[in-house]
């Protein structure tokens, strides 16, 4: 799709203002949109591909077409952008750990929320697919890693850390291939957003959970490592993302004691015919 802006006009627009610049226009656009096709499945546990970027009756929406104008990868750029606005998770010099990466959107908005190369910080991203750091809103700043999250040991994810020192704010996108089984496709999500929640805070996770919640799918082994730390440093930040159902009310049960702030938020920039919602996770006790 062909911008309206030439290339040079567009590289010199700020994207972190773009939330400032068009309040109205947002919320014009929030909401409108109503889904006539079926939802389609994310590729392995990234953000969403190409089949993912048409929404409707199959015609770019508005984020879309933001995102190609300002440079991202992906739509799900503003769905970051509106978190930063709302709770400032990343600030400069934060060391950002970005699960499920793919296609890099979020690794976009991650770098760019640190400020220039002088302020420091980190960005590491993890997916199932070798991803690319995009050439725009990245620097060297960014690396990605070809791995399973699932099998990943923790000390290696800390080993990525700058210093090893663990990740101030952990950003989990990941999502199954759903099957249009709702109840299935929920569990599968809760399974990825408790591995996630594990590799942050390690077995405080387990023994803080509820007796009655159960992840489908969780093997014995996860109770084996319940007493090694977790990557994410004291006074960090987590999101994580889940498809609505009743088990998501039991993931904030089990993280109001780990953190100082839980709550629930759904991104603007979802699309009406998706379930999914973050659970943003502020200040690990």
């Amino acid at each position: 799709m062909k911008c309206d802006l030439n290339e040079a006009t567009r590289v010199q627009i700020p994207a972190m203002e773009l939330i400032n610049v068009f309040p109205l226009n947002f919320a014009f656009f929030w909401g409108w949109q109503k889904a006539k096709n079926p939802r389609s499945s994310h590729m392995g546990f990234g953000k969403e591909g190409k089949r993912r970027r048409m929404s409707g009756a199959g015609k770019p929406d508005f984020f879309y077409r933001e995102a190609q104008r300002l440079g991202f990868v992906a739509r799900s750029a503003f769905k970051l952008l509106q978190m930063q606005k709302q709770y400032k998770l990343i600030t400069p010099g934060s060391s950002v750990l970005d699960l499920g990466c793919a296609p890099g959107a979020w690794l976009q908005v991650a770098c760019q929320s640190l400020g220039p190369p002088k302020n420091g910080g980190a960005v590491v991203g993890i997916d199932l697919k070798k991803v690319k750091v995009p050439s725009m809103h990245c620097d060297a700043r960014v690396q990605t890693v070809c791995a399973n999250v699932m099998n990943l040991p923790r000390g290696q994810v800390r080993a990525l850390s700058p210093q090893q020192k663990g990740f101030s704010v952990i950003l989990s996108d990941m999502c199954p291939l759903v099957s249009g089984i709702a109840t299935k496709d929920a569990a599968l999500s809760a399974e990825l957003g408790m591995q996630a929640l594990n590799l942050a805070v390690g077995g405080a996770a387990l023994v803080q959970s509820d007796d009655n919640f159960q992840v489908e799918g969780q093997s014995d082994s996860s109770s084996s490592v319940q007493n090694d730390g977790g990557v994410l440093q004291l006074g960090g930040h987590l999101v994580i993302k889940l498809l609505e159902s009743e088990d998501v009310k039991e993931f904030n049960q089990i993280c109001k004691p780990l953190f100082r702030k839980a709550s629930w938020l759904r991104p603007k920039a979802t699309r009406s015919c998706s379930r999914e919602i973050y659970l943003i996770c502020q200040g690990l006790r």
